[in-house]
């Protein structure tokens, strides 16, 4: 099924979805933004703007994805970088692939200022020309999302809130960011440190995937001892965002649906981002279309997601040590 709105920049379908153990990241400056001086008056111009409209919001350190790769046993060896026109080319049939992030370090301020911009083609188009690459000078932050399904074979909806900074009034599956700041926290540095990261960087993995049962904690107040060990699907790139990336994972939940909804109106942590929840069987997900109704009214991020989780049907994997 072909939206405009998403496309799949990486399915890990040939193994239905991947573990922890089988994720690493390479991450370096190298992987950050290019920029220039205009730029960046540019984007403290909007970001001025967008805080004068919305003072809620904050600037954070976030993760880039600038590229990846995949080491394949079987001496197939397939690697992509930004604006891939053939996803399914870096697929084999090996049994235990080995999938690298290609990670820098950016800011939601950036993201505002770039992916979000009225120069985000321009952007594109330059970043094309002067460095080979359309994701060049964009902020490209990854992000986090998660189709959680129930013992009794839901999945969680949740519809945002209008305070929320993209996609209001949609629904969307729990997700969010992994943050550098939480991940030199863990290694006992209060602030962020890339070169302590770069010595480190199975901690920014531990991050990618703590920080979607984190979310998913704190949006639907699902306790962590429910859920399973997370799978990551794949990588799916919100086009109305210039192609922002977002990392898919697959979670099972004990709990049921109906305990699920009891404890999301009780409130979690980030209730305020969302308004409401709802449930689609699994079965229906799987067969969740652009015909479907209730396709229009999810946001990019979650057709990503969904669209990973038909491609990939991941298989349920017991409860996450966290």
């Amino acid at each position: 099924m072909m939206d405009p709105e998403v496309s799949l920049l990486l399915h890990c379908a040939a193994w239905r979805g991947l573990r922890q153990s089988q994720v690493q990241v390479e991450l370096s400056e190298r992987y950050n933004r290019h920029t220039d001086a205009a730029l960046q008056r540019h984007i403290e111009e909007v970001w001025n703007v967008r805080v004068s409209k919305e003072p809620w919001l904050f600037d954070g350190a976030k993760f880039r994805l600038q590229s990846f790769h995949i080491d394949l046993p079987a001496a197939h060896v397939s690697s992509c970088t930004p604006s891939p026109q053939n996803p399914d080319s870096t697929q084999g049939q090996a049994i235990a692939p080995l999938l690298t992030l290609k990670i820098g370090l950016t800011s939601y301020k950036d993201y505002l200022g770039t992916n979000w911009s009225c120069q985000a083609a321009e952007l594109r188009r330059r970043g094309e020309g002067e460095f080979g690459s359309s994701w060049a000078l964009l902020a490209q932050p990854l992000g986090v999302g998660g189709v959680v399904c129930t013992g009794d074979g839901q999945v969680v909806f949740i519809r945002r809130s209008q305070q929320v900074a993209e996609a209001g009034g949609k629904l969307d599956l729990p997700g969010g960011h992994p943050e550098p700041k939480v991940a030199c926290e863990r290694l006992g540095e209060e602030k962020i440190d890339m070169n302590l990261l770069e010595r480190n960087p199975v901690a920014v993995v531990t991050e990618l995937f703590l920080s979607i049962c984190a979310e998913i904690r704190d949006e639907v107040n699902i306790p962590l001892s429910a859920l399973g060990e997370p799978l990551m699907m794949g990588v799916a790139l919100n086009n109305i965002g210039a192609g922002k990336p977002s990392a898919a994972f697959y979670i099972s939940c004990s709990l049921s649906s109906d305990k699920v909804r009891e404890l999301y109106w009780k409130g979690g942590a980030e209730a305020n981002e969302s308004t409401d929840i709802v449930f689609l069987s699994r079965a229906e997900t799987l067969r969740l279309n652009g015909s479907s109704p209730m396709w229009s009214e999810l946001c990019p991020s979650a057709k990503g997601a969904v669209l990973l989780f038909q491609t990939v049907k991941p298989e349920q994997l017991g409860s996450y040590s966290i």
